[in-house]
């Protein structure tokens, strides 16, 4: 028999669990609940051919401009409109329920832009998600927690992003979106490691990975991480690659690690697996042969990591991964070497296989435009602006159905803009991001029959100096 204490206690305490039920169970409900927000046509767009895939792997969780303009100018071809579908692991804490969607209907050649919230594994098997991400032409997975997104393993959701860049779309993220478009995943599902626990136990119990969810075409071996330099990541992500290889969790006794910086930083990657850096650096770092030591609960030894730092406006071919440009560092006993961000390469690749030009003034009219039409692609051209009315043109030729992107690392001395013009000087397209330092960059597709006249115009639009400016112009 229950004490009269307890037996007076009993209806309060009944009331207190039953409240703690619906509680949950209201919470419950509200976590199932998979959240759309749609931006622009309520109608998409209908086409039969796309021209990519073209992915964007940043440093946070935003979308940056200047790499999403590319890979829409890619898809889309330079005519038409595309479908965006944001997929998020939770909704924004404050401010607009719609952050990445709102960036995107600000650029050109954008339909729409729907905004999916899912909470649960479950919602992967979402029809309408599914139906909204089949029809899109790209899908970009928003900052979060990685552990969700590598949840939609095996559902219906994984097929139909699969589905989007084997139509010539593409995919994307920034900070967890960006770790997901890895084929090897650090999915965080156990908790968040630091650089000084991967490097004192690779074997650490945070460092958790999924594999075989997305494997892009030219990206394979790579594992992503994000807010690299901010976060003092570098050794993280040498732990990562150690582990890899001695694992044997890619192939060929060799694996990657891409970090792309926060604040900006971008890694746009096109259909031939040509990556292009935007805003903030990133790095690339190579484990290619077996650890010294990799075990759990002992201190990683490796010696000669290979990295490559990616300044704004410098590339990366990923499918055909470079054997010069990089620097070597190491592991000993749990400690890195130090100046893990820089160092000078030990073999240099030189110029772009096209070569490179630097302007020779006077340049400031099409009638005196430098001459570019005997480089060979990828190449560079560079120059400075000189005063806040400089413009200097390079001459250029496309044959029909050839296409050609322009991307341009602007110093932060000044802010210049990039119009790409016809052979009587009309714009045909251009860019024209805000601020000192913006990376700028455009693609053109010529239709017409027969070759044609083109020129690239970087012009100041404020402020000027003697840095210099370098465009990477790329014609396939």
């Amino acid at each position: 028999m229950a004490s009269p204490a307890i037996r007076r206690s009993t209806p309060a305490l009944a009331v207190t669990l039953l409240t703690l039920t619906m509680s949950l169970t209201a919470q419950q409900s509200a976590h199932a609940a998979a959240d759309r927000v749609r931006l622009g046509s309520a109608a998409d767009v209908s086409r039969t051919a796309w021209n990519g895939p073209a992915f964007t792997m940043n440093g946070a969780g935003a979308v940056v401009p200047a790499s999403m303009n590319r890979a829409i100018e890619e898809i889309r071809g330079g005519t038409g409109s595309i479908d965006v579908v944001v997929l998020a692991g939770s909704a924004p804490t404050s401010g607009s329920k719609t952050p990445e969607c709102d960036t995107v209907m600000s650029l050109t050649g954008v339909n729409s832009c729907t905004t999916w919230t899912l909470t649960a594994a479950a919602d992967g098997n979402n029809s309408q998600v599914n139906t909204d991400v089949r029809n899109a032409e790209f899908v970009y997975f928003a900052g979060g927690d990685q552990c969700r997104y590598a949840a939609w393993k095996g559902t219906a959701l994984e097929d139909s992003v699969e589905s989007v860049v084997a139509k010539g779309g593409g995919s994307g993220g920034g900070s967890a979106g960006h770790h997901i478009n890895s084929p090897l995943v650090y999915d965080a599902c156990n908790g968040s490691v630091t650089t000084s626990e991967a490097l004192a136990n690779p074997y650490d119990r945070y460092i958790t990975f999924t594999t075989g969810m997305f494997q892009w075409a030219n990206y394979g071996g790579v594992i992503n991480d994000s807010h690299f330099v901010t976060r003092d990541r570098m050794g993280r992500s040498m732990a990562f690659v150690a582990r890899a290889v001695k694992d044997g969790l890619t192939t060929g006794g060799a694996a990657w690690a891409v970090g792309v910086e926060e604040g900006g930083g971008s890694l746009f990657i096109d259909r031939n697996g040509m990556a292009t850096e935007y805003g903030k650096d990133a790095y690339v770092v190579l484990a290619d042969h077996q650890p010294e030591q990799a075990a759990d609960r002992k201190p990683l030894t490796y010696s000669n990591f290979k990295i490559w730092r990616l300044a704004p406006g410098s590339t990366f071919d990923f499918k055909s991964r470079p054997t010069c440009g990089y620097y070597l560092r190491s592991v000993t006993n749990g400690v890195p070497d130090t100046n893990l961000y820089n160092g000078t390469p030990v073999t240099t690749c030189g110029s772009p296989s096209g070569g490179g030009l630097t302007e020779s003034e006077p340049n400031d009219t099409r009638d005196t435009a430098n001459d570019a039409t005997g480089l060979t692609s990828p190449a560079t051209v560079s120059g400075t602006m000189k005063s806040t009315s400089d413009r200097d043109y390079f001459k250029v030729t496309l044959a029909s159905g050839q296409n050609a992107s322009v991307q341009c690392a602007v110093p932060g001395a000044y802010d210049a803009d990039l119009y790409w013009l016809d052979s009587s000087g009309s714009t045909l397209e251009r860019s024209v991001n805000n601020g000192a330092g913006t990376d700028e960059s455009l693609t053109f597709t010529r239709t017409a029959s027969g070759a044609g006249t083109y020129y690239v115009d970087i012009e100041a639009y404020s402020g000027s100096g003697s840095s210099p400016y370098t465009c990477t112009l790329t014609k396939n």
